[in-house]
């Protein structure tokens, strides 16, 4: 699910065929395994759980009806009705909790800025960790603190360290994690064309000199195919992967999300790395050869699903790769069963440690977060109800639906136990997906039990593209840098500004870098953007997030 990021990474976590969201998904503390109450089928919440109506008590969900607005902070996001699908249905009536959208009608900025101006902000926000500092600072949002023990499922799952990496200056809580873990995940990785593979002889594919080659065969072989697809390298993506390829233990992450490398305890200028410009001149090389979409930099998600679902390409790279790639896969197959992508081993340097090479990162915090507001006027009941949605208990009625539907009881983990239906509903895509957008507080480390327990239920030939690569492959090739993440300063400080010159920078380097005429053009353009970012004062940036790593890894330590 950063990312990554964030996914738009940042795109919202992956949507599998079984209809989970994982995405981004990470988090969860020591605390993670199942519990008596998990086994059993309640939760501390579930039974008393969350408003402090009841003479100081914890509010019993259901007891009597609330509702309560969310505003997803998304371009992309607009909020499908509560209430209209079977999940929710189930949900809505059960425990008598309402659901009200606020959309950003596809400008977030400013829908934020006017609600905040107007003073109408909606009960809930949700968005991504880095988008709350300033309606924390302004005293926008209420803190989480005195509902923890009281409703505790949060802490019980994500745990002391984890919601510390969460608490801001003032060391309050105000933000509820969404898919927090505690094991690896992501969904990056490299996809390639079964079709175009097998009639080019199944070469090996595993280092870079290894996939250069293979890129120049389909390039002379199928001239209509596109030899590499790195999607939006706008936004990095199948670029910033590249970068993972030249170093070991080097995600993609360092360089488009942090856009800094750790050495010897402290962060280092990433236009002063060696690998970064061995990287960067290795994209130029497929960029000048025509190896890789000529419009990378100014294509739109949609002409990148477009070519992924008619067969167009023949390696693709993502930072996202498994949400696009397996319902492309599943299109292929049913007009050709013998067409459709499988993943490879990331690809490597010759002469690297193959297991030691990380695409991408994790972040045990999961993906984004919610927010209670200052206007709340029932805040603890909604506490309460996201506390449930956290839980084992939550977690099996928003995903898998209501109990007698599509699992019945669970097994001495506190899983669901599957029912016929499952196998059989032909609309059990449909049901389990419509609650994607639901998901605001999802329990990774609880609900990845799930899936796995669920795919292992299906016969081979119904089981999910993306799950088995994320099993064998994507999971293994992530690196945990929860302790760095959330080490940005505030927009307006002094750092701050650096970082936004910074990024800006950034962007026009590599864009120019993946433009130059020569090796030796890529090479001039990153000394010139070295000295330019020395100019802007980036060492005093890396030292502030220097600081903030160390602290995020002495705070994981409690």
């Amino acid at each position: 699910m950063n990312v990554w990021r964030k996914k738009s990474v940042t795109v919202l976590a992956a949507v599998m065929a079984l209809g989970t969201v994982i995405a981004g998904c990470s988090g969860g503390g020591d605390k993670g395994g199942a519990t008596e109450e998990a086994k059993s089928g309640t939760t501390g919440s579930s039974t008393a759980t969350a408003g402090s109506d009841n003479k100081g008590g914890p509010f019993k969900l259901g007891s009597e009806p609330f509702t309560f607005s969310v505003y997803g902070h998304y371009n992309w996001y607009t909020m499908p009705p509560w209430g209209k699908d079977p999940f929710t249905k189930a949900i809505q009536d059960k425990y008598k909790v309402n659901i009200t959208a606020v959309n950003s009608g596809g400008n977030m900025e400013a829908k934020l800025n006017t609600m905040i101006v107007s003073n109408d902000l909606p009960d809930v926000i949700w968005g991504d960790r880095d988008q709350f500092n300033r309606l924390i600072e302004n005293g926008q949002l209420l803190p989480l603190d005195p509902y923890l023990d009281k409703y505790p499922n949060l802490k019980k799952w994500a745990g002391e360290g984890l919601l510390n990496m969460l608490r801001a200056k003032d060391g309050k809580l105000y933000l509820f994690p969404n898919w927090y873990t505690n094991k690896p995940i992501g969904n990056a990785g490299y996809v390639v064309n079964k079709k175009i593979y097998e009639a080019l002889g199944k070469p090996k594919l595993e280092t870079t000199d290894d996939l250069y080659e293979y890129l120049k065969q389909v390039k002379a072989k199928f001239p209509d195919i596109i030899p590499f697809e790195p999607g939006q390298a706008s936004e990095g993506k199948g670029v910033d992967m590249l970068f993972s390829a030249f170093r070991e233990n080097n995600p993609a992450s360092f360089m488009g999300t942090l856009r800094a490398v750790p050495k010897d305890g402290k962060f280092t200028s990433l236009f002063a790395d060696p690998v970064f410009k061995e990287a960067m001149t290795f994209v130029n090389k497929l960029h000048r050869e025509q190896l890789m979409t000529h419009d990378a930099l100014t294509q739109k998600l949609d002409q990148v699903r477009e070519k992924l679902n008619t067969g167009r390409v023949a390696v693709y790279a993502d930072i996202t790769a498994t949400d696009y790639a397996a319902p492309a896969h599943e299109l292929l197959k049913k007009n050709d069963p013998n067409a459709g992508y499988f993943m490879i081993w990331p690809i490597h340097k010759p002469g690297l440690d193959k297991n030691k090479i990380t695409v991408a990162h994790y972040d045990r915090l999961g993906w984004n977060a919610a927010a209670i507001t200052k206007n709340a006027k029932e805040p603890e009941k909604i506490f309460a109800f996201f506390d449930w949605m956290t839980s084992p208990e939550g977690m099996r009625e928003i995903v898998w639906g209501p109990e007698g539907m599509y699992w019945q009881g669970v097994d001495a983990d506190g899983l669901p136990n599957l029912t016929e239906k499952f196998n059989s509903d032909p609309d059990r895509q449909k049901n389990m997906t419509a609650t994607d957008n639901f998901q605001f507080v999802g329990n990774a480390t609880y609900n990845d039990k799930i899936k796995v327990k669920a795919e292992l239920s299906l016969p081979p030939e119904k089981r999910s593209w993306a799950t088995l690569y994320q099993d064998t492959i994507t999971w293994k090739t992530h690196l945990d840098i929860t302790a760095m993440r959330g080490i940005e300063p505030s927009p307006d400080s002094e750092e701050g500004v650096i970082r936004t010159r910074w990024i800006e920078l950034y962007k026009k380097v590599r864009a120019q870098a993946i433009l130059a005429k020569s090796e030796e053009e890529v090479a001039k353009i990153i000394d010139q953007g070295e000295k330019d970012a020395q100019a802007l004062g980036l060492p005093k940036l890396l030292d502030y997030m220097t600081k903030r790593w160390k602290e995020n890894e002495e705070k994981l330590k409690k």
